[in-house]
């Protein structure tokens, strides 16, 4: 006969806050590792609202770690929960963030001034050459890679929200179990 032994109410609190803080965490690392991906290799340098999508990435993955570390020994489930709330909350504004450089892209709303619209005010002409080999201006509105219709953007805003969901699953777990 098996041995049966029952699982402690603090171990089932903390497997819904591990499984979805390591499905964070790995998604938000495939994520970057696909960013670093499309600009190393690809050659795809990305524009400043593409850099700046990018921090949620970079907050998910130690973050995500961290709440996994604390289910894992088993940590308070209110800490669970706020380092989840966290994670969604970072994925939500990410994906805002997306949405509006989608936007862009498609011309919906104007961008940031910095990248968008046209290049003004070169300088005089003797600098205009140097210049111009030193500076590569990635424009926000202009879409440097498209698949099934979507930009980079348009994937991030889909991930963002993937990630997000996963969040809230967690911390709707963790709020019922125990």
């Amino acid at each position: 006969m098996a041995n049966m032994t029952a699982v402690s109410p603090m171990a089932r609190v903390g497997s819904a806050a591990l499984a979805a803080a390591l499905a964070v965490g790995l998604v938000a690392a495939a994520t970057l590792a696909g960013a670093w991906y499309f600009q190393l290799v690809l050659g795809l340098a990305p524009c400043p609202l593409c850099l700046e999508q990018r921090y949620a990435y970079y907050l998910a993955v130690p973050l995500a770690a961290l709440v996994a570390l604390a289910a894992a020994v088993h940590a308070p489930r209110s800490l669970l929960i706020a380092g989840l709330a966290i994670l969604a909350l970072a994925a939500l504004g990410n994906a805002l963030l997306g949405t509006y450089h989608a936007g862009v892209e498609w011309k919906f709303w104007p961008g940031p001034a910095d990248c968008t619209g046209p290049v003004g005010n070169l300088g005089s002409a003797g600098t205009l050459l140097d210049r111009l080999d030193t500076v590569k201006v990635v424009m926000c509105d202009e879409v440097q890679w498209r698949f099934l219709g979507l930009s980079l953007a348009g994937y991030n805003v889909l991930i963002s929200l993937l990630m997000a969901a996963i969040a809230v699953w967690g911390v709707a777990r963790t709020a019922r179990q125990g």
